[in-house]
C-alpha cells in the first residue's frame, strides 16, 4: 500500500516546540519506526508551512495512493481550500491531531477539513500516526482511486 503522511505548519518543529503538549521526539526520528512497523506499506512523508503546497500534494497523490494521513496543523481550523482539495480526490484521508483538542482552546475543536476525511485521531501524540496507519492496514483490499 502506498501511504503519504502530510504535516502542515510548524510540525517540522516537533520535539522542540511545546514538548509538554506535543512530546519530545521529532517526526523525522519517528518515521523510521513507522516504516519498520508497517513493512507492507510504502510510506512517504511531506511537510510544508505553506497551505498551497499541502493542497498541491493532495492533488498529486489523490487518485493513486491508498491513503493519506494529514496533520494540517493550524490550517485544520481555517482551511476551506484544504477541505475542498480533500473532497475533490478519491484517496481516503485520516486527519490527525497530536494533542487532545477537546482539552484545548475552543477554536481547536473545530475542523473545517474533518468533514471530508474518513476519520480523525486526536490526543495520542506521535502514536496518532501509527493509529492512522493501522486504519489503512485494516481496510479491505480495494482498487486505487476509488473511495472506500
Amino acid at each position: 500500500m502506498q501511504i503519504l503522511i502530510i504535516n502542515g505548519p510548524n510540525l517540522n518543529l516537533l520535539g522542540r516546540r511545546e514538548p509538554g503538549i506535543y512530546g519530545t521526539r521529532s517526526f523525522d526520528d519517528y518515521l523510521p519506526e513507522l516504516q519498520e512497523a508497517f513493512p507492507d506499506f510504502t510510506i512517504e512523508y511531506f511537510q510544508s508551512n505553506h497551505e498551497g503546497e499541502l493542497i498541491d500534494k493532495l492533488h498529486e497523490v489523490g487518485f493513486s495512493y491508498h491513503g493519506v494521513v494529514l496533520n494540517a496543523g493550524g490550517y485544520t481550523h481555517t482551511s476551506v481550500a484544504l477541505a475542498d482539495a480533500i473532497a475533490a480526490i478519491n484517496t481516503p484521508v485520516v486527519e490527525v491531531h497530536l494533542s487532545n483538542v477537546a482539552a484545548r482552546e475552543e477554536f481547536r475543536q473545530r475542523s473545517l477539513i474533518g468533514r471530508n476525511c474518513v476519520g480523525c485521531i486526536s490526543g495520542f501524540k506521535l502514536e496518532s500516526y501509527r493509529l492512522a496507519l493501522q486504519y489503512f492496514q485494516n481496510l479491505r483490499p480495494r482498487r486505487v482511486g476509488f473511495k472506500v
